[in-house]
């Protein structure tokens, strides 16, 4: 069973907890997420079955779409609504859609983000959340991340009790915090701020529309049809660039050897594909000029 699986993540559960149960629903072992969604965060996580897990961190290295919505008025420990209140400072003027307009243009392009302490990154060994849980606070390591497009949703902003509220759609990078993307825009702002919802629409070239549900999976399997909606390998790396191989070098590219670089040879990792089957991730040899290496062999059966 070769593929991907894109799974509409439910809230309650981790990534892990979906793999674990995909693999007793499926019975098989070689299965892999593509990115942690939050345990109360729905959405699209395309799960990678065999053969597909070694494309895995393509998928997860690929742009993530979210939809989300920022609450001004409070901060909390974890930045989203989970967390207990850190600062609470109630919005006390009339916020334009101009001026978040502004704010969220201001915010596109290369940010630099501090991982919040309730995170999985680690420090010393340790995971943030675990020094969060026992109240120690850390310095944490900042990383540059992406922001493609960063734009106001429904363009409406609900008010209420001091609390304001406004949708969000953002196209980013791998790495990037939403929640702490959330506080960012709340203080460029001014006021404290936290993520009070989240959803992932879209995760490399998987959106919405490709995704199945636990309940529709089962039934799925009942009916003998999981064929129909495991998509090839090649759908998870379909964002990097393709070089046709004819018979002679599938032949040598199924068996991970060392190749001239050819004339037309494009920048960064190439899908080596042979009759529209990916059989290999081929790179430029960091040490050997005019040569070309593999990356990963991702088929090196019978063709």
């Amino acid at each position: 069973m070769d593929g991907i699986l894109p799974l509409w993540k439910p809230m309650g559960l981790t990534s892990h907890d979906c793999v674990f149960k995909i693999r007793k629903m499926l019975r098989t072992k070689k299965v892999g997420h593509t990115g942690t969604l939050d345990p109360d965060v729905e959405g699209v996580l395309p799960i990678c079955l065999g053969k597909a897990t070694k494309i895995a961190e393509y998928i997860t290295d690929a742009g993530k779409v979210y939809e989300g919505e920022v609450t001004l008025g409070f901060s909390t420990t974890t930045e989203d609504a989970s967390g207990d209140v850190v600062e609470s400072n109630k919005v006390d003027r009339n916020i334009s859609i101009e001026e978040i307009k502004t704010v969220l243009q201001s915010l596109t392009g290369e940010i630099e983000q501090t991982p919040p302490m309730y995170s999985a990154v680690k420090v010393n060994g340790k995971r943030l959340y675990e020094y969060a849980r026992a109240g120690i606070l850390v310095d944490r390591p900042s990383r540059k991340v992406n922001i493609y497009d960063l734009t106001l949703f429904n363009e409406s902003i609900s008010a209420k009790d001091g609390l304001v509220s406004f949708a969000f759609r953002v196209h980013c990078s791998k790495g990037t915090y939403i929640r702490t993307l959330s506080v960012m825009i709340g203080e460029k702002l001014g006021f404290p701020a936290h993520m009070s919802k989240l959803t992932r629409v879209a995760s490399a070239d998987f959106t919405v529309n490709d995704c199945v549900t636990f309940d529709t999976l089962e039934r799925i399997i009942e009916e003998g049809k999981l064929a129909d909606i495991i998509y090839p390998l090649e759908k998870g790396i379909s964002h990097l660039p393709i070089y046709q191989l004819d018979d002679n070098l599938a032949l040598k590219v199924k068996n991970g050897a060392v190749l001239t670089k050819p004339k037309t040879w494009p920048e960064g990792e190439v899908v080596m594909t042979y009759h529209d089957m990916a059989l290999a991730i081929y790179q430029a040899h960091p040490e050997k000029e005019n040569v070309i290496k593999p990356v990963k062999v991702l088929r090196n059966e019978n063709i």
